[in-house]
């Protein structure tokens, strides 16, 4: 390692959490060629240790951002073979932060998806963990309720997501954005768009205006905002305690007054 590069080491890691990371980073890579969102190159992975290409920091600009929004698009319309579908050729574990994360290459309504793989299982160990009570979580169970039924499914085409697209894996370089720290896979768009809403992006206006001129989005995206972000809180939840259940029981209340 010297100084264009980062090396991440996790004494702990489970089988493959490094090298699903590098999976994710080159399926995304892909659609760099398509105008999609450049990713950090990855130099070196193996059990517990990723070394990837350091970048550069610049300060986030309106018209990069815009820019950035319009490449996003680009990768998302990569697309996925379904819901849920891991990296292309990655045949093991995912994961998001330190939480597994399931994957599968079964065919399935974006809904049943949604709630039976990116939501419910973060909530069943939130509320295992005490993290979220019993009645928080009875909330939170109505609104998936909802999801699974396909309240909410509009015949949009898996997208190629990040699947983890906070502000801190989103890098502003000197020739734009960078992502890094992905949790890969194929799923709605809005998601990653609701991840950045949540956890705050610089100009995110402009991201979604460019977004838009890219790929539009469909009507009433802005309330659904808070289904999309069901997942992101109840991972939280799970993973980082009791703060997280007021978010995550109101996103579930807004989404059951959709």
């Amino acid at each position: 390692m010297d100084e264009t590069s980062v090396r991440k080491t996790r004494a702990d890691a489970p089988a493959g959490f490094f090298e699903a990371e590098a999976a994710g980073l080159a399926w995304l890579g892909e659609a760099e060629t398509r105008g999609g969102v450049r990713v950090a190159g990855v130099l070196s992975v193996g059990p517990g240790v990723i070394e990837l290409e350091r970048i550069a920091d610049a300060r986030p600009r309106p018209d990069v951002a815009a820019a950035f929004g319009r490449a996003l698009a680009m990768t998302h319309d990569a697309g996925a073979e379904n819901f849920g579908a891991p990296p292309t050729g990655w045949d093991g574990p995912c994961f998001i932060g330190r939480q597994p994360l399931a994957v599968s290459r079964a065919s399935r309504a974006w809904g049943e998806f949604y709630a039976a793989d990116r939501v419910l299982p973060y909530l069943e160990l939130a509320v295992r963990r005490g993290h979220v009570t019993a009645e928080e979580g009875d909330v939170v169970r109505s609104a998936c309720a909802r999801i699974r039924a396909g309240d909410f499914d509009d015949g949009d085409s898996p997208s190629r997501l990040h699947g983890d697209l906070w502000n801190g894996n989103v890098l502003w370089s000197p020739g734009g954005v960078v992502l890094i720290d992905p949790a890969a896979h194929g799923g709605h768009r809005e998601t990653d768009l609701a991840m950045l809403a949540l956890f705050g992006c610089p100009y995110l206006d402009e991201v979604v205006e460019g977004y838009a001129t890219a790929h539009p989005l469909r009507d009433g995206w802005r309330d659904r905002i808070p289904l999309h972000q069901l997942h992101p809180l109840a991972v939280h939840a799970a993973s980082h305690g009791r703060s997280y259940a007021a978010p995550l029981v109101d996103a579930a209340r807004a989404t059951l007054a959709l």
